[in-house]
């Protein structure tokens, strides 16, 4: 008789903490930064600047809290693959997942072409890699390695990406500026940017999604796979769980800037550094909800972030077409603006920016009580 595969440990109940945190993430895309940003425009003097600096992406090397935005969406897309794929390879039959996953993929890419405007314009307009077709592939590549790797093997992926990207840029020399040039257009990833990727580029002739930085960015995503594994294969404790999370997000840190000493910490490149940099204050924001929501039950006040988390691509896509602080203004602006601006200034921006996000709430509200949901 055939011997019956080994038990799996049992899944967890959905982790409300992941919709939260997933909602606190997509929250700053779709317009709380434009609170940041008239808070900053409310306080002078070094509070405001450090609140509005904080908002804004650095131009180029370091690391801002806005620089986390991106990145932190791509480490939960990882960290949501075990737990929806886990039930494939436990039943060892990981290749039922494929179909999925490349489905999946290939839509997520494909919605990434639409939101930069799809055919307005010439092809030449077309943005050929952008957020969503980043997210599309990292999903693709961290589930294929999540159904046919095991965990380390999975670790060394990362540190391949990692170690193999930085050998690239630091020892493969660019035409008119050499090896080890991580300035802007001097580096190797501008350069083939410039010379491969077709149509539209985001930054003149190299893109900040574009096709060498895909690689550690993939990293991004496994990080965010070791983490789901963690929490779902774990036997330890839940506050046990969160604390070696934190743990990891510590260590991560001090290894990123340790790195970005020698391999600056740029966003526009996605350098290992920042790899991980990101990775680090990810585990440890995910570590915080975990255990704030999961562990300690406290979830009264995360609900707002679970309506926005759970249709999260929706409302990227819908925040392309209605332009949310416009909406805002019609409801708040032009005399109220200023009659508020006349009390403080700056204080009728405030209020804007709080109908902009309100109104998106709102609609999030309105979409999880009505169970409509976006599914690819």
């Amino acid at each position: 008789m055939p011997t019956p595969a080994p038990a799996s440990p049992p899944a967890p109940a959905r982790l409300a903490s992941l919709d939260a945190l997933r909602g606190f993430d997509m929250f700053w895309i779709v317009g709380a930064d434009a609170i940041g940003g008239a808070i900053g425009r409310l306080h002078a003097g070094p509070v405001g600047a450090t609140i509005a600096e904080q908002l804004d992406h650095v131009a180029w090397a370091g690391f801002r809290a806005y620089d986390l935005i991106f990145p932190l969406f791509v480490f939960m897309v990882g960290v949501a693959i075990p737990l929806s794929l886990s039930k494939y390879v436990a039943a060892g039959r990981p290749g039922d997942a494929v179909p999925r996953i490349l489905r999946r993929t290939a839509l997520l890419f494909v919605l990434g072409l639409f939101y930069y405007g799809g055919l307005t314009h010439a092809f030449s307009d077309l943005r050929l890699m952008g957020v969503l077709q980043r997210i599309g592939l990292c999903y693709g590549a961290a589930s294929l390695l999540f159904l046919y790797c095991r965990p380390r093997a999975v670790f060394a992926v990362i540190a391949g990406l990692l170690l193999g990207y930085w050998a690239l840029l630091a020892f493969v020399p660019v035409p008119g500026f050499g090896a080890g040039d991580y300035a802007e257009g001097h580096n190797l990833t501008n350069w083939l940017d410039a010379h491969v990727l077709p149509f539209r580029k985001w930054d003149g002739d190299h893109d900040p999604e574009g096709l060498l930085s895909t690689l550690p960015a993939i990293a991004t995503c496994l990080l965010g796979v070791c983490a789901g594994r963690f929490l779902r294969e774990s036997p330890l404790a839940g506050a046990a769980k969160a604390a070696r999370l934190a743990l990891a997000g510590v260590a991560l840190l001090a290894l990123g800037y340790a790195w970005g000493l020698e391999f600056p910490v740029i966003k526009k490149l996605w350098t290992s550094s920042f790899v991980l940099v990101a990775g680090g204050w990810s585990f440890l924001l995910l570590a915080g909800f975990y255990y704030t929501i999961d562990v300690r039950d406290r979830r009264g006040w995360a609900q707002p972030f679970v309506w926005v988390g759970a249709n999260a691509l929706t409302l990227y896509l819908v925040s392309n077409i209605v332009d949310f602080n416009a909406l805002s203004a019609r409801l708040a602006g032009g005399p109220v603006a200023a009659a508020l601006d006349a009390v403080w200034t700056g204080l009728g921006g405030l209020i804007l920016a709080l109908v902009g996000a309100a109104l998106c709430i709102l609609l999030a509200r309105f979409l999880y009580r009505r169970q409509i949901f976006l599914r690819l």
